[in-house]
């Protein structure tokens, strides 16, 4: 089998119990999206694409107490057992420790066109339908409210005030999920996020109206 293919079994036998914002199928989402945004953006590596997107959240450090050196870790270990090259190890390993979102304030110390690809997939899986999913379901995995008027979401946050923040599931769509349109690389990512985008302030439009005891009887 080809690296591709043995990297998805390891993967999807990694992440097997994983939360559910977070396991395989997250990951095979992004997959599928980097696919598409690198078929459309050309100009790439497109193993680097795959690998990186396989193996971005092979250890999100939100479930190891916030160390972030798990990830590129479990990665490197496994692509030097695949007899990957030094270059793309290293190339992997720098996406992994790239790609999160992280508050908004973080200063990348690289960047690559696969890495912006990935970063996109990844975001877009943060917005939409699935986005909202995704958000209620990690909230209710952290026993977070859903709600509370009088807890102001707190934009521009650190990336350890990100990391520790505890507020209501409402709040990280101002502090994250609603600023990503505006944060993606590729003029394909910015196209596909824009519908997503769209979706989550209707959904949220509703979502006040209903808090409310407003919405309109039929």
């Amino acid at each position: 089998m080809s690296i591709i293919d043995n990297t998805i079994l390891f993967v999807k036998d990694k992440l097997q119990n994983a939360e559910g914002g977070h396991d395989w199928f997250h990951i095979e989402r992004v997959y599928k999206n980097a696919k598409r945004i690198a078929e459309e953006e050309g100009n790439c590596n497109l193993e680097i694409v795959q690998l990186g997107a396989l193996l971005h959240d092979i250890a999100d450090s939100k479930f190891y107490n916030g160390d972030e050196s798990v990830g590129p870790k479990v990665a490197k270990e496994f692509l030097e057992k695949e007899g990957a090259s030094s270059e793309v190890i290293n190339h992997v390993i720098a996406i992994i420790e790239n790609v999160s979102f992280k508050g908004g304030n973080f200063n990348q110390n690289f960047t690559s066109k696969e890495l912006e690809i990935i970063q996109d997939a990844d975001r877009l899986d943060a917005l939409g339908a699935i986005g909202i999913a995704r958000t209620f379901n990690y909230g209710g995995f952290k026993n977070r409210s859903l709600y509370n008027p009088s807890i102001a979401p707190k934009l521009n946050m650190s990336k350890e005030e990100y990391k520790k923040s505890d507020a209501p599931t409402i709040n990280h769509f101002y502090e994250k999920l609603l600023l990503l349109k505006d944060k993606m690389n590729t003029e394909t990512g910015r196209k596909l996020a824009e519908n997503r985008h769209k979706f989550m302030e209707q959904f949220l439009a509703q979502f006040y109206t209903e808090w409310d005891g407003e919405d309109s009887i039929s």
